[in-house]
């Protein structure tokens, strides 16, 4: 990187912090001395979601977080365990590489969580996700909720 106040050197870094979001450096020029710092951030890959009809849309964390709200409404469920639930889905995406992710397996990954975390918003996401055809299937899922 270049000097910004002379415009000639390459300068060196002589610290370096990071928090796991952003990069700081502080630099030296060699030639002036001048001191400054940079902030780096990690760029995250874009993420495109697969649809049930096969066309993409670009990964929209809000939409998640969202339909986990809406499934956790009046339960005693905070919002940083909903960010939690999906900080652990999209970071499961990223270290493993994907690219692509199909909206059916997002949805399951979701349920997992919420099912760990509070059996009634698992049932009340489960039900418009599966989007049950009777109230035969919404026992069924109920009695193995129970079970558990």
């Amino acid at each position: 990187m270049l000097c910004p106040s002379c415009s000639k050197s390459e300068t060196q870094v002589i610290d370096s912090r990071d928090d796991g979001k952003i990069i700081r450096r502080r630099r030296a020029c060699g030639k002036c001395n001048y001191r400054f710092t940079t902030y780096e951030r990690i760029e995250i890959p874009k993420l495109s979601v697969i649809k049930k009809d096969k066309r993409k849309e670009p990964f929209i964390r809000n939409k998640i977080i969202t339909g986990i709200q809406k499934a956790c409404e009046k339960r005693p469920i905070k919002e940083e365990e909903i960010e939690g639930i999906v900080d652990k889905i999209e970071q499961s995406f990223f270290e493993k590489g994907e690219k692509e992710v199909e909206s059916r397996l997002i949805g399951q990954m979701v349920m997992e969580e919420l099912k760990k975390l509070d059996p009634v918003a698992y049932l009340r996401f489960a039900s418009v996700y599966r989007a049950f055809k009777d109230v035969e299937s919404f026992e069924r899922e109920v009695h193995k909720v129970i079970k558990k």
